[in-house]
């Protein structure tokens, strides 16, 4: 076991993971500059300046998310929110190669890996499965919307059972405080520890209404884009169906593709909905680009913010 954790460790298994990874995003990038070349552009044609507010709004949900992600970590150990920024758009951008749920990995180590606070990794992963938690909270009205607005039994009992996971979970992160001070918990390690890094629930609150406010931009951004693009009907449930169906995706364990998952979820919903087939699909690749690179943009300011912090603190005169 110790010889298979040193390999795991060594510097040429890490030189190996990132050629993977590289050559991973290399072979994505191609087929999708290929599929362009036959099909085009899904944006050449669309409004520049709608096509504008919505990578604006999406650059506002990365922040939002962000700020409510810091919520649930305690002060003293609470990261940067520009750094919990970047982890979410480096998540969003390796997406593009990596499979499902690889993105937490990703977000974990941008965030140990950035200046800053120090986190640990248990720590971190809490507020990643409650962050995930959140999420599915933030969306339940609006799969309620979709379900609703829906005329197909089948995508009706889908937007339900979203909606009801959604509730579901906001009632575990609330309790989650009082679970963890149970007598038959309590006597366990975990049990203790729950209690010493898990959000309260007025800080709980506070997170899930900013990241609902994220989830809010971004089912906005969908719908500028509908606009943007004429696609369907243009109303704002199928925006919230394409929004939710996209997500209800990324919830699966494991996937070929975190980007290309979401981006068919999507583009299936828009086809049941009435869409042609090539005006879906040509959505959903559009939108996804929009998320990555909007991911891409947060990730390059933070980087430039941090190499800035550096550049003074070495120039600064010494007292």
């Amino acid at each position: 076991m110790g010889r298979v954790v040193h390999a795991f460790g060594s510097r040429r298994f890490r030189i190996a993971v990132n050629a993977f990874f590289v050559v991973g995003a290399l072979v994505a990038a191609a087929l999708t500059g290929v599929h362009f070349l036959h099909s085009g552009w899904p944006l050449s044609h669309a409004n520049p300046y709608l096509i504008g507010a919505a990578g604006l709004l999406f650059l506002a949900a990365y922040a939002f998310k962000a700020w409510g992600w810091q919520r649930l970590f305690s002060p003293e150990d609470r990261p940067q929110a520009l750094t919990l920024a970047a982890a979410g758009g480096a998540a969003s951008v390796g997406g593009v190669a990596l499979p499902g749920r690889f993105d937490e990995a990703i977000r974990i180590a941008v965030v140990r890996r950035l200046p800053g606070k120090t986190v640990g990794f248990g720590a971190l992963a809490l507020t990643l499965i409650v962050v995930g938690l959140l999420d599915s909270a933030a969306l339940a009205p609006m799969a309620s919307i979709a379900a609703a607005a829906s005329h197909r039994g089948s995508v009706k009992a889908g937007f339900a059972l979203v909606a009801a996971a959604g509730l579901a979970a906001a009632l575990l992160v609330f309790f989650l405080p009082r679970l963890s001070r149970l007598g038959w918990v309590a006597r366990f390690k975990v049990g203790r520890w729950l209690q010493e890094h898990c959000a309260c629930r007025r800080t709980a609150t506070q997170a899930w209404l900013l990241i609902t406010v994220s989830w809010a931009l971004r089912a906005v951004a969908v719908f500028i884009l509908l606009q943007a693009l004429a696609v369907g009907a243009q109303s704002f449930p199928l925006a919230l169906a394409f929004l939710c169906a996209s997500a209800a995706s990324a919830a699966l364990p494991i996937a070929p593709a975190g980007a290309a998952t979401q981006a068919g979820a999507g583009a299936a919903i828009l086809i049941i909905s009435g869409v042609p087939k090539a005006d879906a699909v040509a959505f959903a690749i559009a939108a996804q680009a929009m998320v990555i690179v909007s991911g891409a943009a947060v990730c390059a300011i933070a980087g430039a913010w941090h190499l800035a912090a550096r550049l003074r603190r070495r120039t600064a005169p010494a007292l």
